[in-house]
């Protein structure tokens, strides 16, 4: 979830629109912060690592619970309006959302499973409890699958097709031809094949998400997605590593160190 994680800090000071659509800029900095993408990623995580979780209801259930919990752990993360009613609810329900925190989320599911199907499978319940529109759980699943191809040895050509075949992005623009006229948009369909097409195009995973931020808009989810296949691609360098840890409180800290034990 490293990359996840990253992809949050590192984008967040540009954020709807801030940044100057180049990828020369300080990696790091005073305001490079984790925001709700990073809260969600790890209460996820939590929630998939329960072994009390025998079928789909307890899992989505746990799911809610996980989320909520972290939810009002962190209540000014930066939350979406109807997320924050949702956190709030006495009665939580899905509410037809096909945002992006769906695929920005998602990224433990991607590392814990040893099918693609299963992997998808687990996608669709993290979607669903919130995002259960058709477009929020293909941005999940999407988002996983990419995980799972990019950990398991797969080429980016090979990763590109499966994506292409089995949820119909459009991968065939480049970078170049997206940044000029790419705006703060935050559906999974204008995020999460952006966010992949910056994944395909990076050399290494900080290239990847100095791509991902060129792009602008809703750019600390954009390179969360794009760092979550990154890191099941390259790997992520131990000095980067320390420095996600520095910025982090120490209940994510000892949730990171969980979920590394567990995919091992």
């Amino acid at each position: 979830m490293y990359g996840a994680i990253l992809g949050d800090m590192i984008g967040a000071p540009y954020e709807f629109d801030r940044g100057k659509k180049t990828k020369v800029f300080p990696l790091f900095c005073k305001e490079s912060h984790y925001t709700d993408d990073t809260v969600m990623t790890v209460a996820v995580a939590e929630a998939l690592l329960d072994p009390r979780c025998q079928d789909d209801d307890a899992r989505k259930a746990r799911l809610v619970d996980g989320m909520r919990n972290w939810g009002r752990k962190y209540p000014h993360a930066g939350y979406g309006g109807r997320f924050r009613q949702w956190l709030r609810a006495g009665d939580p329900s899905p509410y037809g959302s096909y945002g992006n925190g769906s695929a920005m989320r998602v990224s433990a599911a991607g590392w814990l499973y040893d099918s693609l199907e299963q992997t998808r499978h687990t996608a669709r319940l993290t979607a669903e409890v919130t995002h259960n529109h058709p477009e929020g759980i293909k941005g999940a699943e999407a988002t996983a699958s990419a995980i799972y191809l990019a950990r398991t040895g797969h080429s980016k050509e090979e990763i590109q097709a499966y994506i292409t075949d089995e949820f119909g992005y459009d991968l065939s623009r480049t970078c170049d031809q997206i940044r000029p006229a790419y705006y703060h948009v935050e559906s999974c369909q204008e995020t999460v094949p952006e966010a992949i097409t910056a994944f395909l195009e990076g050399r290494d995973l900080e290239d990847v998400l100095r791509t991902a931020v060129s792009l602008g808009g809703d750019c600390d989810t954009l390179s969360c997605i794009a760092g979550s296949i990154a890191e099941a691609y390259y790997g992520v360098p131990d000095q980067l590593k320390d420095e996600c840890r520095r910025r982090l409180p120490k209940d994510i800290r000892e949730l990171l160190a969980r979920f590394d034990l567990a995919r091992r």
